[in-house]
């Protein structure tokens, strides 16, 4: 018996070698990001534009580096060389002031939500080498020098707060009606802060002389509460006995908003005004900018339908606010508009789909339009800045196909300057002179390469290029094709796909699609960061187990235009879903596919479109999992949802095609998975697919992690869900 047992283990052991030579990927090195790339991170350019500081890789430093060089050359911080003041082991962040002469430095960071958090800041005097505490009073929130350099506010317990540095860091209080789930000043509430994509909303005034902020009264919002366990990993030993609760505030489509107004403070006389601001009632106010004049705030402004974007000028103290420029749209304002805002001595441009393609405007400060910088049949995606001197506008944009981005700059007047030759996808960081830029460089088989470039796109010097990432890449991953074809409607779908290494065209393989096809979404591009992980390496993995693995954009996603991203306005989900089932069968007539074993996965907006498509109609999906899944638009935030679809008491046809109403249809094994602490996608709406399910009398698998957010991770979790998603597509989809 011994004997046996000996012979089958060493056939074992003989096999277990066999696949580690033949598929040297493994699960745990792509779910644990083995094949990201290096990165050079937290580039900030110095006043002078002609150096970049940067926080160090240990967390103990900021550095100094030459944008002609990439070489350090000097030293403003570190942690080892304070002469006075507490000793610090290591740092979380910095911010240099505007004279940099001081720098907030920032420790013990404690997140809230996805951009906001808490720190405990100190001030340290570069020249004296000196630090103290920014505050006594507790942690900060949304710290920020004024322009001269000489106050510092911050947010505390939504209360706004000043500290004035010439007067001995003496701490104003600004406000006093700030509560929590009540009132908040400065920063925004959750769904403001998730969906308009800002931590902060207050301002100084050129001149420092003038504090403006938004003010968000939220307590007429309904209040979502999430049960909180002990768990692990961190364990919170506090409900070691009874779950705890974290209740706070969440509009749901249709429900009510914060209130938002917009208000002054004269930081000399301590004056507070409430600026006279044209804002529905349940309007928005996603940003305010001072601008170089400091009589002129710019107040951001959008009706609850999104549908309308007004840029006022407003006097922080006369109070008086003027119309500068009105973007209308017959669907919605894409977020980029508000979001690449930048403002010039006179000036100030931004990004604009009202020809049917983005492109840059440039105004006047009084609402002038002085020219359309960028036209064509293309989007442009970036806006870097503007070069008052050579009349230069630097931006980026998909100019030769929606696949690939590059870097350009032009004078408006004359022909575009390609600053950037790779075919792949390009991202420029610029110097403040906009003489110089960091440019990441990377393609769907390439690693990112950073180089540093003159204005002109030349490059200076190569600062990194992941050489041996790109030679173990080579030797490991698969290979990414792009692909298009035409669906039974006509339209025309880019995807990628990617197949075993020991691909036989005579076999027939399984499938298995991965899309997010969510509103000016791109899962489709030529870049290292295609794929769910870095290099596509889950998706090389799932490949070298014997599946081909297929991502497709669908109608809806982004780079193609405004007509193609916003067909999908009002019905979320049936054009998408369309999509995919039709992926699927385009995937059925190829020689090489197996059209019974098809599966289909996706997270969020992809979780929710892996649900509408395997119940859409037509039985294509063997199976599919559902990560983190909305199931249906009437469970999630007023911002997003309405933005796309308004409210559910305008477009209740349009809400009412969910998932849960689809639920008789579905076709074939689902596994549905969630985290309850989803701040953002809560897990009530799997617990309400599971019911709809159930009463469908269809059968399914579910998963839930135990206080894990949005992200689902911490500990062993993601390798976990990704080991039982796989296990589940084996189960399914293998003969």
């Amino acid at each position: 018996m011994k004997k046996y047992l000996l012979i089958a283990w060493v056939i074992l052991l003989s096999c277990n070698i066999c696949q580690a030579q033949d598929s040297p990927l493994k699960l745990k090195d792509a779910v644990r990001n083995a094949y990201a790339a290096q990165h050079v991170y937290g580039v900030r350019s110095m006043n002078d534009g002609e150096h970049y500081t940067q926080l160090s890789s240990d967390n103990r430093k900021v550095v100094v580096s030459s944008f002609k060089t990439g070489k350090e050359v000097a030293t403003l911080f570190d942690v080892n060389d304070i002469k006075k003041g507490p000793k610090l082991h290591y740092i979380s962040d910095y911010i240099l002031s505007p004279d940099e002469r001081n720098i907030l430095i920032q420790t013990q960071t404690e997140y809230i939500y996805r951009r906001s958090f808490t720190a405990v800041y100190y001030i340290y005097n570069i020249a004296n080498k000196t630090l103290e505490p920014l505050s006594d009073g507790g942690p900060q929130q949304a710290a920020k020098f004024s322009p001269d350099g000489n106050v510092v506010g911050f947010v505390r317990d939504g209360n706004l707060f000043l500290v004035k540095l010439l007067y001995g860091n003496a701490e104003t209080q600004v406000t006093k009606d700030g509560k929590f789930n009540e009132v908040i000043n400065g920063v925004p509430d959750w769904v403001n802060e998730e969906e308009f994509a800002t931590n902060c909303s207050f301002d100084f005034s050129a001149d420092s002389k003038m504090l403006a902020w938004v003010r968000y009264d939220e307590s007429q919002v309904p209040i979502y509460r999430m049960q909180m366990w002990k768990g692990a990993s961190p364990a919170k030993t506090e409900n070691d006995e009874y779950p705890g609760e974290y209740a706070y505030k969440y509009p749901v489509a249709g429900a009510t908003n914060s209130k938002v107004t917009v208000h002054s403070f004269d930081i000399k006389n301590r004056v507070t005004r409430t600026l006279k601001v044209p804002l529905d009632e349940d309007g928005y106010v996603p940003r305010i900018h001072f601008t170089d004049d400091p009589e002129k705030l710019a107040v951001v402004t959008l009706n609850r339908h999104q549908n309308q974007m007004d840029i006022y000028m407003v006097n922080p103290r006369s109070t008086e606010a003027k119309l500068t420029v009105r973007e209308t749209n017959d669907k919605y304002i894409r977020e980029t508009a508000y979001g690449s805002l930048k403002f010039y001595k006179g000036h100030f441009g931004y990004l604009s789909d009202r020809s049917g393609y983005q492109h840059l405007y440039w105004y006047t400060l009084n609402g002038k339009l002085v020219k359309q910088v960028t036209s064509g049949d293309f989007e442009v995606t970036d806006f870097y800045g503007y070069d008052a001197i050579s009349g230069q506008f630097y931006y980026a944009a998909h100019g030769t196909s929606p696949l690939r981005k590059e870097v350009y700059s032009t004078t408006g007047t004359g022909k575009p300057r390609l600053l950037t030759s790779q075919v792949g996808t390009n991202d420029a960081t610029f110097s403040t002179t906009m003489k110089y830029f960091l440019n990441v460089y990377s393609s769907a088989q390439q690693p990112p390469i950073t180089t540093l470039r003159n204005a002109s796109g030349k490059v200076l010097t190569t600062l990194l290029d992941n050489a041996d990432l790109k030679k173990k890449a080579d030797s490991t991953l698969g290979q990414k094709e792009f692909f298009t074809f035409t669906t039974s409607e006509g339209v025309t779908l880019n995807g990628w796909m990617i197949k075993p290494r020991d691909f036989d065209p005579a076999k027939k393989y399984p499938v298995i699609m991965y899309q997010y096809s969510g509103p000016g979404s791109q899962e489709v591009k030529d870049s290292w960061n295609m794929g769910f992980f870095s290099g596509g390496a889950f998706e090389s993995y799932m490949a070298e187990q014997g599946y081909v693995y297929v991502c497709v954009d669908g109608r809806g996603t982004g780079g193609r235009g405004a007509e193609f991203e916003k067909c999908t306005y009002l019905n979320l989900g049936l054009l998408e879903s369309r999509d995919q089932v039709e992926t699927a069968l385009y995937l059925g007539t190829l020689p090489y596919v197996d059209k019974t074993r098809i599966g289909i996965w996706g997270w969020s907006f992809g979780g929710f479109n892996t649900l509408m498509a395997m119940s859409e109609g037509r039985p294509v999906f063997c199976c599919g999992v559902a990560i983190a899944a909305p199931s249906s638009w009437r469970y999630y935030d007023t911002v997003y949802t309405e933005r796309y679809m308004r409210t559910p008491q305008e477009n209740s046809t349009g809400y009412d095609r969910s998932p849960i109403n689809q639920a008789k249809n579905l076709s074939g094994h689902l596994l549905l998975i969630h985290g309850t602490a989803d701040d953002n996608v809560h897990v009530r709406n799997a617990h309400e697919m599971s019911e709809a399910l159930v009463q469908a009398d269809k059968q399914f698998d579910m998963h839930i992690y135990t206080n894990r957010n949005h992200s689902i991770y911490g500990g062993n979790t993601r390798y976990h869900l990704f080991t039982r998603m796989c296990n589940f597509f084996d189960q399914h989809l293998k003969p």
